[in-house]
């Protein structure tokens, strides 16, 4: 079993938005097969606390914008880490020196990575998954 299409859309307008905001080394990993809680993790990494919560806000804005809110959020106040948990979507958001100690990529390094399409046009919703693949 892999992540479903819903999943996989939501992860990619993240992964835009994210783009958007100068977010780097943008990377989605499909986790459905190793955990039961969640489908996909989305990475991205900024070079300052300020930069962190700013692709935070993009990301936000985006998703609510398809009527999607974080159930919940964690680390924002210190902008170093910040998790959104979209259920089936969770989203770190890390400061690069964060990302190079903790390397999530390192820990997840057997799951599948999805193709994020950061070339091409921004999905225009998660409710348009049948057609982005």
């Amino acid at each position: 079993m892999s992540a479903n299409e819903t999943s996989i859309a939501i992860a990619r307008a993240a992964a835009h938005a994210a783009s958007e905001k100068i977010g780097q080394d943008i990377v989605a990993i499909d986790v459905s097969e190793r955990l039961a809680i969640t489908d996909v993790f989305l990475v991205a990494s900024a070079s300052s606390e300020r930069q962190v919560n700013s692709i935070v806000d993009g990301i936000e804005e985006e998703l609510s914008k398809q009527g999607l809110k974080p159930v919940r959020r964690e680390g924002r106040s210190e902008g170093r880490w910040v998790l959104l948990d979209y259920l089936d979507v969770v989203i770190h958001v890390q400061h690069e020196e964060d990302r190079v100690f903790y390397a999530l990529e390192r820990l997840w390094g057997d799951c599948p990575v999805i193709d994020l399409q950061l070339d091409a046009t921004p999905p225009a919703s998660a409710d348009a998954a049948s057609t982005v693949e």
